[in-house]
């Protein structure tokens, strides 16, 4: 299968010159596109949410993805060497027109996932040392670094103790109540430890 990709970033930009640049390059190469996927959305948008990841996810081997240029893929470096890697890996193509990219299994196309791949890592390590460095810097005037101790998500949970007494009163199981709520049954199970609320429970009953 061969998909022509078109991607503008909002309803104000046209995919008419996108559509022409690819029929134009398919008709000297001659190549049949068998699929177009057109989409307004920007790229910065998680991949997932993009009709573009989808066909990501089912692209076999052989097929081909042609699209003007590079950019249309991804707004930033990592998330366009995900995609490139990820076609490359199953036998995929990537053929862009502006920039003359021709991504297959071909010696050059590894050559360059390897160079991709190597950015990707540099890049991982980069904001990694520097969430280091941030963290430290914060821990070294004495801040506290992470959720407060003890909330553990039962904050969630804050101004709903008397209607977990009530339940449990009524002989409602924790995992409902939880389930109810929408937490863990650990994090209610923690939060009636934090705030006694068996003891609560015993003097409901007894007031019954």
């Amino acid at each position: 299968m061969v998909y022509g990709y078109i991607r503008v970033s909002t309803d104000h930009q046209t995919t008419e010159n996108q559509r022409f640049e690819i029929i134009n390059f398919c008709e000297k190469q001659d190549i049949i596109i068998d699929c177009w996927i057109e989409e307004t959305i920007s790229a910065t948008k998680d991949l997932n949410k993009r009709k573009l990841g989808r066909l990501i996810k089912r692209i076999q081997k052989d097929d081909m993805i042609i699209a003007s240029e590079l950019s249309r893929l991804g707004r930033n470096l990592l998330q366009i060497m995900s995609i490139l890697h990820h076609c490359m890996d199953i036998g995929a193509k990537i053929w862009t027109i502006k920039d003359n990219y021709r991504l297959g299994a071909d010696i050059t196309s590894k050559v360059l996932a390897f160079a991709f791949g190597l950015s990707a890592e540099i890049e991982r390590n980069l904001i990694s040392q520097r969430t280091k460095e941030a963290l430290a810097r914060i821990r070294a005037e004495g801040k506290r670094v992470g959720r407060p101790q003890g909330s553990r998500n039962t904050q969630k949970l804050a101004g709903r103790e008397k209607y977990i007494v009530q339940k449990l009163s009524e002989g409602v199981s924790r995992t409902e109540i939880a389930k109810r709520l929408h937490v863990h049954r650990d994090t209610l199970t923690r939060f009636i430890a934090e705030h006694d609320i068996d003891a609560s429970v015993d003097a409901y009953v007894s007031e019954d």
